[in-house]
Formats: C-alpha cells, sequence, structure tokens
C-alpha cells in the first residue's frame, strides 16, 4: 500500500508538505512506526483527522502495523465524535511527529467494535516496525484497513469498513485513468476523514509517489502558489477558483484537474477552461465503493458526466420499463468490506444477486458507456406529472443562468401533478418567472420549476454537497 516508504521511489525532502510543514519520506516513516509500534495489537485505534502531518503518519502507522484507523471529523460536536467513538470501540491515539512519539487518549470503547468484520486472523502483531532501513512492502493482513464514518443524513453515522486490498486496488486504477506518475506534484486541500482527501489525496499520492502538497485549506491563492501538476478539488472549491481569475491562470501549468464529491457545474467547467485551458475530468464514487467511474487523462470529458468505469468495475441501471434513469448498481474489487456492526444494513446495501445499490440515480450513454449522475434516490428522483425528472439535470441548466451562483431542485408533494419541481436558488437580478422559462427553453417544457425560491444560500457539508433535507425541513415548506 505505502510504496512510497518502502525505498520504490526516490526520497526529497518535501516529498509530503502539509499546511506549511514539509517532510522525507524518511521521516514521515519513522515517525509512522512509532504510530505503529504503540497500536500493535490494538483492535483500532482513531485520530482526529485535521489537515498535519500528525495525522498523515497516524495513518500510515495503522496501515503498517494492520491496525484499523478511524478518522474523527475535527469539527464533530460531542454527539458525533462520542458516537464514532463508541460505536468503533476505537480509542483516540495522539501523535507529535516532530518528537517521533504517539500516546493514547482517554476514550470511550464499543462493546464489539471493529473486530465484527475483521477477518478471521486478526491482528497478529507488527511486522518491521523496528526494521531500521525500510517499511514492510505490504501491511499485516487485517480487514478493514480504515473505518470511515458517513455522513449520518439518514440517521447515525454509519462506519464503513474498508479493507487495504480494494484501497490499492482503487489507487492502481486511478493512477492509470489519470495517468498518474512519481513525476507529479499533486495539490489539493480537502478535509482528510473522507475519501477524496485521505485515500485519493494521501494514501494516492503515498502510493503512486508523487509529491504531495496539502494546502491546509482549499484556497484559490493556496492553490495558484502550489505549483502543482494535478489537482483535486469539490465543486465549490473550482467555482472558488474561477471566480479567482489570477488564481485560476495560475493552474494552467497544471496536467490535470479532477473534481469529485458533488456535480460540477457546467458553466464553473466551461470559466476553468477558459481560463486554465483545462476542463476539469469528473470522477463518481462513494464511502461504500471508492472511486468507480471516472473520465480519463488525455480524453476531453464531457461536462456533466463522471466518465466510464475503472478496470474491474461493472455498472448496470436498474430503471422501470420505458426510463432511461434510474439506480446505478455496481461490483468490482473497490467495494468495502460491510457497514460496522451492522450485518442488516450490509446486506440490506446489495441486490439479491450481488450487486451494490448505490442509491444515485443515473443513465448511461449507449453508445460510449459514459455515465451522467442525476442524483439520489431518496432526493433528486421527482416523479411529476408522470414524468421521471433528475434533479441535477434541472439544477445544470438553472446553473447555467448566467445570474444563478447556486442551484437546488427538489420534489415537494403536489395534489395535481404527484410532486412539483421546486427550485432554491441563490440569484441576483432575475425572476422566478424568467428562471421557470430559461429551463423550459434549454429542457423539456415538463422539466421546468414549477416554483422557486430564492435563498441567500444553500446548506452544505464539509464536502461541498447541498444538504437538500435541511431545505426541506418544515420551516422552509
Amino acid at each position: 500500500m505505502l510504496t512510497a516508504l518502502t525505498g520504490t521511489f526516490e526520497d526529497r525532502p518535501d516529498a509530503l508538505t502539509v499546511a506549511g510543514r514539509s517532510t522525507s519520506y524518511e521521516e514521515l516513516l519513522a515517525a509512522a512506526r512509532a504510530v505503529a509500534a504503540e497500536a500493535a495489537g490494538a483492535p483500532a485505534f482513531a485520530v482526529t483527522a485535521t489537515p498535519t502531518l500528525e495525522t498523515v503518519a497516524a495513518v500510515a502507522g495503522g496501515l503498517l502495523a494492520g491496525v484499523p484507523v478511524v478518522p474523527l471529523p475535527p469539527d464533530a460536536g460531542p454527539a458525533e465524535r462520542g458516537h464514532i467513538l463508541a460505536h468503533s470501540g476505537a480509542a483516540e491515539l495522539a501523535v507529535d511527529f516532530a518528537r517521533r512519539t504517539a500516546r493514547w487518549l482517554p476514550a470511550e470503547a464499543g462493546p464489539s467494535g471493529v473486530g465484527a468484520v475483521r477477518s478471521a486472523s486478526g491482528v497478529n502483531g507488527v511486522n518491521g516496525v523496528n526494521a531500521p532501513d525500510r517499511a514492510p512492502a505490504e501491511p499485516v493482513p487485517a480487514e478493514p484497513a480504515l473505518v470511515l464514518y458517513t455522513s449520518g443524513t439518514t440517521g447515525p453515522p454509519k462506519g464503513v469498513a474498508l479493507g487495504a486490498d480494494a484501497l490499492a486496488a482503487d489507487l492502481d486504477a486511478l493512477a492509470a485513468a489519470w495517468a498518474w506518475t512519481p513525476d507529479d506534484t499533486l495539490v489539493h486541500g480537502l478535509p482528510l476523514f473522507h475519501v477524496h482527501g485521505l485515500v485519493l489525496g494521501v494514501l494516492g499520492a503515498l502510493r503512486t509517489g508523487s509529491r504531495l502538497v496539502h494546502t491546509g485549506r482549499p484556497t484559490p491563492g493556496a492553490y495558484a502558489e502550489a505549483g502543482g501538476s494535478l489537482y483535486f478539488g469539490v465543486p465549490t472549491v473550482w467555482t472558488r477558483v474561477a471566480r479567482d481569475p489570477a488564481a485560476a491562470e495560475a493552474l494552467s501549468g497544471a496536467r490535470l484537474l479532477v473534481s469529485g464529491s458533488a456535480a460540477l457545474p457546467t458553466a464553473v467547467s466551461h470559466a476553468l477552461e477558459r481560463l486554465t485551458g483545462h476542463r476539469p475530468v469528473e470522477r463518481y464514487g462513494m464511502t461504500e465503493t471508492l472511486i468507480t467511474v471516472s473520465g480519463r487523462a488525455g480524453t476531453p470529458p464531457r461536462p456533466g458526466t463522471v466518465g466510464t468505469p475503472l478496470p474491474g468495475i461493472r455498472t448496470r441501471i436498474a430503471a422501470e420499463p420505458g426510463a432511461d434513469i434510474g439506480e446505478l448498481q455496481l461490483t468490482g474489487p473497490t467495494l468495502f468490506s460491510g457497514y460496522l456492526n451492522d450485518p442488516a444494513a450490509t446486506a440490506a446495501a446489495y441486490t439479491a444477486d450481488g450487486w451494490f445499490r448505490t442509491g444515485d440515480i443515473a443513465a448511461i450513454d449507449p453508445a460510449d458507456g459514459v455515465h451522467r449522475i442525476v442524483g439520489r434516490a431518496s432526493t433528486d428522483l421527482i416523479k411529476s406529472g408522470g414524468y421521471r425528472i433528475g434533479a441535477g439535470e434541472v439544477e445544470n441548466a438553472l446553473l447555467d443562468h448566467p445570474r444563478v451562483r447556486e442551484a437546488a431542485v427538489v420534489g415537494l408533494p403536489d395534489p395535481d401533478l404527484g410532486q412539483r419541481i421546486v427550485a432554491f436558488v441563490v440569484a441576483e437580478g432575475v425572476t422566478g418567472e424568467e428562471l421557470t422559462e430559461y429551463v423550459a427553453a434549454h429542457l423539456s417544457v415538463h422539466k421546468r420549476p414549477r416554483e422557486v425560491r430564492f435563498v441567500p444560500s444553500l446548506p452544505r457539508n464539509a464536502m461541498g454537497k447541498p444538504q437538500k433535507k435541511l431545505l426541506l425541513d418544515p420551516g422552509r415548506d
């Protein structure tokens, strides 16, 4: 997994830079070994996943020792933090990178913890932690390697168990898709408790041997100053970059821009192409599946689409007869091991024939297999007047209007239509009627919003995804 720490790639003093602090592979390996030695034999450990070298060392140390790591969101409130610690059974480990030390902090342990989904072999000790020259080529077999908790929008956060084999398979597939090599400098400023920032943005660099610059925060200025060849961002980040022409133009020397975690508005994609010379590649994934579908380096991306399945991934659309959109289902080597301590939820996540239910509504172009994600089945599939309408398509049409900055579309109960299309919009200098007519002119008439509500901003999570359930609370409707 951590091939950069095995001596496979040439070391350098700034192999990794996180929030202004740089380190070499050798220095990171020493800190990671200290973590591995302290964590050896533990069923799991948690770390508050701040954007620091300490977090990187903690995760690397867990992989070296074969001990599952549970990243804690730094901004988690007491209830969320307590739930994760109690549910996972993980005690928290504090790391001092400069001193190469790690120590346990008091933590509440759950009754069964990570062992409920681990392989029968368990953790059999630490392999090579005290070796003076290099790390073991692979972590001690353990299942899982990481436990990442979902956002908890439909209930308490669930622990998603991810195995080392799944992580390696995904990162190798992405390296091939994006032509990601040791010659790259990866730049991003994403949170280190999600797949995007931690798995792709840290473990990806440690597996490919590329230099990593984590900017601490994903500001346009920080991205512009980093001088990278490969940039990761979520739509909120790219929208801010597009609004800062000087910062955007500084990215013109990059090789590839990648966007994920939510749909990138078409207008932002076009603005970035105009300012940087690059149209961002989009990709699709979930915590439970890692990244499964992506555009490719060297292939002009089509705005509004997320590319084709990675090698080893198979996808299908479960659609009603006559419909061209439906739930995206998939199978492949990157899937999670299960929900921690929740076999019922794990079983419910799969179809009878073993395909994972993503809960996302999608369409696949029959000509070239390019995938388009319409939205979540729970909030983004709108059934209005006998039509099945994807909220994402209407949102993209609204965002193409020059006066619209943000848009979120939902379906609300309607006695005549079943559901009526309602758009929540951040905009100035335009009326709801004008936006309705704009959508009707660009899409089918039945896809136009029946109601437009102007709001000062959209509620979003840490990855920039609009939180539509917050728009639908009783106080708003």
